[in-house]
């Protein structure tokens, strides 16, 4: 089965819907921002069994999810631990 990594951003209007789903994408992905998350090596079916558990808690009239799919090109996800040669893991 294929996997992919998806880039996972939200805009909620409501606070408590809003701490809902972000619990749900803590527990799956990695957060970027307050907003973003990467949800790395997973099947689509994975992706959307989280879609489905979070549109149960999705306002279609005043939140926005948008879910983006990340090719594979050769990019690393790593920290830059040596600040002068901060481009080691490529």
């Amino acid at each position: 089965m294929n996997r992919y990594d998806f880039i996972i951003s939200y805009d909620i209007a409501n606070i408590k819907r809003l701490r809902k789903i972000a619990k749900l994408l803590e527990k799956e992905a990695i957060r970027i921002q307050f907003s973003i998350f990467l949800l790395p090596n997973s099947t689509k079916d994975e992706l959307q069994t989280l879609l489905d558990n979070i549109l149960k808690i999705y306002n279609e009239n005043e939140d926005d999810i948008r879910v983006y799919n990340i090719k594979n090109s050769g990019i690393k996800l790593a920290s830059a631990i040596n600040l002068e040669q901060p481009y080691n893991f490529l």
